[in-house]
């Protein structure tokens, strides 16, 4: 090979000692070297371009562009993040290699993704300066099927009826093939780094064939260009095209400029060290992913390592959001993959009861497109969803040992949400029941007790934890069945969410004491001897007026009893063997408005003026009796809220008034 070629190619003077000729043949230019030592004519150089090669696409290609560009109708968007994702990936190998290898094209050149639009043109152009592509990844990566299974797959989804999600496209490497979506034509202009490399092309409007050919690029990267759809121009806006970067992309770690405009300029702080995150970016973060205009609560940060990896940031809110029981109410969690974003309201990686919890969970263990069918079942998600849970409710734990106020303003916010894990988590039952947290006869309103501060509290002789369930703290204070714990100076829990119903049932011991109801006809209540004075009636006598108001109420009631816990009330109503608590039957009736509740026991204070005087009316006034005891009895009724008929106990109120204020033979001379 004559030395002239090198020197030309080199673009040195070539050293001629003659002067040399040349001539033009099909397109060749054929250069004529005289040097001494050449042996004859020889290639110098070649003006013509290669002419550019075309691969048709292998049949299954074929068939998921097909699928691709008719059937995705859903999350088109999704193409754009594809795209970035990919140049992300490519900007990540080049500064990988350059620690260790700078002999590239273009080392010193900056590292970050534009996007150029041209509404006119109807193109969108996303350039990247990474690691760039070769012929053979344009061919082997770019040209045909990832994965075996991608065209089952979808071809399986299809057979449901209805559009695939377009999320699931780059599940098996073919995410780039999502921008046929949006686009008629496809332009890829690329040169890898290695410095031998070459300009490459490779063009297809995703019918059947590509074609690569080489180009005089020298800068190394690629360059992408979607020639739109003329109904898909919306995504040459810029303002579109802000939108989906900052949705998708806002934490890919490189710049993303649109123009000459940053877009993704808030930063992943859970890729930062804990150390070095101050408050205000924390809050600032928070408000950023969560719109939320207050400051949160407080935050959990976590670095997993090991068999599996995940980073963590999250938050939790100081106020409840109104949404906050709606069926509309999204998770607050963002899932990502390698700071790629993959979901907003991810319900996979937190129980439902932690679903006020704010913030963004990133893993490099799970594929980037994977779709929220896969997440629900994949064991990689069940591990990050148990670390997670375990962490906060370290974290309030934490907080309720050595913050209880902070804890305190939490449970009063999502306290009601909280009580409803221990119906489905029965992992983390026990660490649930300690982090419970009620008002008390103890308490002052609005403070809060849990069970084993009560428990400390205890009497050495209490053998029972007690509580009243009602709409509220005034209505439970004004439950008559108090009056025995009241004077006794035993703490009863105030539990006035309507889940407590439901959930307190199923907690029948704490630090193995019972939990009862001061509801319930079979406590056992323990009175002094002074209290066992029957109120000046004798034993007969008693015996003789429960009978006799059995005998008007008849099966309105289970039973009639004498009470023990009665102080100043004339009478009660508790609950049967086989019944509910008040509010429980109230709850079941609001859910089944043809639900009845059990017959419930009536309890007398045969010490209260009334229960006496009734007792001397016995066989002198029947129809009086018989008058107030149903007033009696429909009085407990109203008091608890179950009243069905108030008409008979106003009529019946205004008989007794007129008795009761008929003037004495004296008065009416």
């Amino acid at each position: 090979m004559c030395a002239c070629r090198d020197a030309y190619r080199l673009k040195k003077q070539p050293l001629l000692r003659n002067k040399p000729g040349s001539f033009l043949k099909e397109g060749v230019l054929i250069y004529f070297c005289s040097h001494p030592f050449a042996p004859g004519p020889s290639f110098m150089a070649t003006q013509k371009k290669p002419t550019p090669e075309t691969f048709a696409f292998r049949a299954e290609m074929q068939q998921l562009l097909h699928l691709i560009i008719h059937s995705l109708y859903t999350h088109e968007e999704i193409f754009l993040r594809e795209l970035i994702s990919n140049a992300s990936d490519a900007l990540n190998k080049i500064h990988f290699r350059l620690l260790t290898d700078r002999n590239v094209v273009d080392p010193d050149a900056a590292r970050d993704i534009r996007i150029t639009l041209d509404k006119d043109a109807r193109t969108l152009t996303i350039a990247d300066t990474g690691i760039g592509m070769s012929r053979e990844d344009l061919v082997e990566r770019i040209g045909t099927v990832a994965s075996s299974g991608t065209l089952d797959f979808i071809k399986e989804l299809k057979k449901d009826g209805g559009p695939v999600d377009a999320q699931l496209i780059g599940q098996f490497g073919v995410g780039f093939y999502s921008a046929f979506m949006v686009a008629d034509t496809i332009t890829i202009d690329t040169r890898a780094a290695h410095p031998d490399s070459v300009g490459l092309r490779w063009s297809s409007d995703g019918a059947g064939s590509f074609t690569i050919e080489e180009t005089d690029r020298t800068s190394r990267g690629t360059r992408i260009t979607l020639h739109l759809k003329e109904d898909k121009a919306e995504f040459a806006e810029e303002w579109r095209v802000k939108q989906i970067i900052r949705k998708y992309s806002n934490f890919v770690d490189f710049p993303i400029l649109v123009g000459e405009e940053r877009v993704n300029t808030v930063d992943a702080l859970w890729h930062r060290s804990k150390s070095n995150l101050k408050e205000e970016e924390l809050n600032e973060f928070y408000k950023f992913i969560s719109g939320d205009a207050e400051d949160p609560l407080g935050h959990l940060f976590l670095n997993i390592e090991g068999r599996m990896s995940f980073r963590a940031l999250l938050f939790i809110p100081q106020t409840a959001p109104r949404s906050l029981f709606h069926e509309s109410y999204k998770y607050g969690v963002h899932l990502y993959s390698s700071n790629v974003f993959i979901q907003d309201d991810c319900q996979t990686l937190l129980p439902e009861y932690l679903k006020c919890v704010r913030g963004v969970v990133d893993t490099e263990d799970l594929p980037l497109n994977v779709s929220r069918e896969a997440t629900q079942h994949s064991p990689v998600m069940a591990k990050i969803r148990k670390i997670l849970t375990s962490k906060l409710l370290g974290l309030l734990g934490d907080w309720a040992t050595n913050e209880p106020e902070k804890y305190a303003t939490f449970f009063k916010q999502f306290g009601i949400l909280f009580k409803t894990g221990l119906g489905g988590d029965f992992e983390n039952r026990d660490t649930l029941i300690d982090l419970l947290r009620y008002e008390s006869t103890a308490t002052e309103p609005g403070a809060y007790t849990s069970f084993q501060q009560y428990v400390d509290r205890m009497a050495t002789d209490q053998e029972a934890l007690y509580y009243v369930l009602a709409e509220n703290r005034l209505a439970a204070e004004r439950n008559p069945n108090l009056e025995y714990f009241r004077a006794h100076d035993l703490e009863v829990l105030l539990l006035t969410d309507p889940v407590d119903a439901f959930l307190i049932p199923g907690i029948p011991t704490y630090a193995d004491h019972p939990l009862q109801s001061v509801e319930k006809a079979d406590l056992k209540l323990q009175r002094d001897p002074e209290e066992e004075e029957e109120g000046g009636l004798s034993e007969h006598e008693a015996e003789k007026i429960v009978e006799r108001i059995k005998s008007v109420l008849g099966d309105r009631v289970e039973d009639v009893r004498i009470s023990q816990r009665l102080v100043d009330s004339a009478a009660t109503l508790v609950t049967g063997s086989a019944g509910m608590d008040t509010q429980m039957e109230r709850m079941m009736m609001m859910m089944d408005a043809s639900f009845e509740g059990g017959k419930k026991v009536l309890e007398i204070n045969i010490a209260h003026p009334l229960i006496r005087n009734l007792s001397s009316l016995r066989g002198t006034d029947d129809t009086l009796v018989e008058q107030a005891v149903l007033q009696l009895f429909e009085g407990t009724l109203l008091a608890e809220g179950s009243l069905k008929e108030p008409q008979d106990f106003v009529a019946r109120m205004l008989d007794l008034l007129v008795v009761a204020t008929k003037p004495t033979t004296d008065e009416a001379s």
